[in-house]
């Protein structure tokens, strides 16, 4: 399972250093979209809050691929990563696979270090406060 994790952890990291890069130097050419998602990716880049998800990528990429603060980098990725299903799910239905296998790769990373989220699955909060 530490050869699997590792693969997964580098492989995450990989996509989304490259992808949040891509996001400033443009160096992958963009895909044709439907008219709905181009205006919701237009709205994103004019608000300038894709400087800040380009950001996170590029920081939890380099977090992953150092192999330092893990758990953290998965928690910044999270929604990042359901932001990306939901885009691709209702606008983009293109880039669904990749999406579907950025979240399994999310997935097992983030099972191998389900200790450091074990404390958001408590029912009683009394029990975490006390």
């Amino acid at each position: 399972m530490k050869v699997v994790s590792t693969i997964a952890r580098l492989l995450l990291a990989l996509i989304f250093t490259v992808f949040g890069l891509n996001g400033f130097l443009n160096f992958i050419p963009a895909t044709p979209m439907r008219p709905l998602a181009v205006q919701f990716v237009s709205a994103l880049v004019q608000s300038h809050y894709m400087i800040v998800v380009f950001m996170a990528e590029i920081v939890c990429g380099l977090l992953l691929l150092a192999n330092r603060y893990v758990p953290l980098a998965l928690a910044m990725l999270a929604p990042v990563i359901a932001n990306i299903v939901l885009f691709h799910l209702l606008m983009a239905p293109a880039g669904l696979r990749v999406a579907i296998f950025v979240s399994f790769l999310w997935m097992v990373l983030a099972y191998n270090v389900r200790f450091a989220f074990s404390g958001l699955f408590v029912r009683d909060s009394a029990a975490v406060l006390s």
